[in-house]
């Protein structure tokens, strides 16, 4: 049975985004999901870490409204009185699905000109979201001059530029080399500090999700679920000098034996 989406009442509770009994089959009737239970408080930092095919990009897109589930109840907050629309989400996916043909500010600016917003408060919106992926100076270029962590930065900026409140990262930077990769993690954690968003990020990299996450969940095959949960307890603000430590490759020993099970087809529990 399936169960609609409703919304957690912001002003009220914690949660940013809930599910509970989540599960999702497809057409042919593999069951790629659930059931699924998953709480993440407002202001969070979690990364799902899990196997290929395990539903990770699945809640992802059910948490973002961009599929339903087959049974259970997704839950995300609202504000009482917002009446902007899209400022509740933002999703940076994979791939940075610019268009070609048009600049960088007016790529940012595609999700302010479906919500209709009024030019000169969009402009503002524009440059302030370049500013602070630190694109300002190539406003006007194109995506055919620019690097691939540049592209990913573009991506950033138009899921930001809406000022959401829970920003979805799909394994964003997974095609780029290990110094861009790191320098994007060093920055997104600094866009986390600085805003207070809720942050769902999806991820392959055991290194990438304890340098990131408060909490790193990690998945079981399909259909997945939340086979365990390691909390990166660490002093704030990381950077290199954590992801240097001892501490830090003591989690991520312990995410490692977590996921393992993942890849042996047994319960991470």
């Amino acid at each position: 049975m399936v169960e609609a989406s409703s919304d957690i009442d912001g002003a009220t509770s914690g949660l940013a985004v809930s599910l509970c009994g989540v599960t999702k089959a497809y057409d042919n009737g593999v069951m790629a999901l659930g059931p699924l239970d998953l709480d993440v408080r407002k202001g969070e930092f979690v990364a799902l870490l899990g196997p290929s095919g395990c539903g990770k990009s699945t809640a992802l897109r059910l948490i973002a409204g961009l599929a339903a589930p087959t049974s259970g109840m997704v839950e995300v907050s609202h504000h009482e009185g917002e009446t902007r629309p899209g400022r509740k989400i933002g999703f940076v996916f994979q791939e940075p699905t610019l268009m070609p043909w048009t600049s960088v500010s007016e790529n940012v600016r595609l999700p302010l000109k479906l919500a209709h917003a009024p030019a000169a408060e969009a402009g503002a919106r524009v440059d302030e979201a370049l500013a602070r992926v630190g694109l300002t100076e190539f406003a006007d270029s194109y995506p055919r001059e620019l690097s691939g962590g540049m592209k990913m930065r573009v991506s950033l900026a138009r899921a930001l530029v809406t000022d959401p409140d829970i920003l979805l990262m799909d394994e964003p930077f997974a095609a780029l080399d290990e110094i861009t990769r790191f320098r994007l993690n060093n920055d997104l954690l600094a866009l986390w500090r600085n805003l207070g968003k809720t942050v769902i990020f999806v991820t392959h990299s055991v290194f990438e999700s304890v340098y990131l996450a408060q909490r790193v969940l990690v998945m079981t095959q399909r259909p997945g679920r939340i086979g365990a949960e390691i909390k990166i307890e660490t002093p704030e603000p990381r950077g290199e000098e954590f992801r240097t430590s001892a501490e830090y490759a003591h989690f991520c020993r312990e995410v490692s034996a977590a996921l393992a099970p993942s890849y042996s087809g047994q319960s991470a529990l």
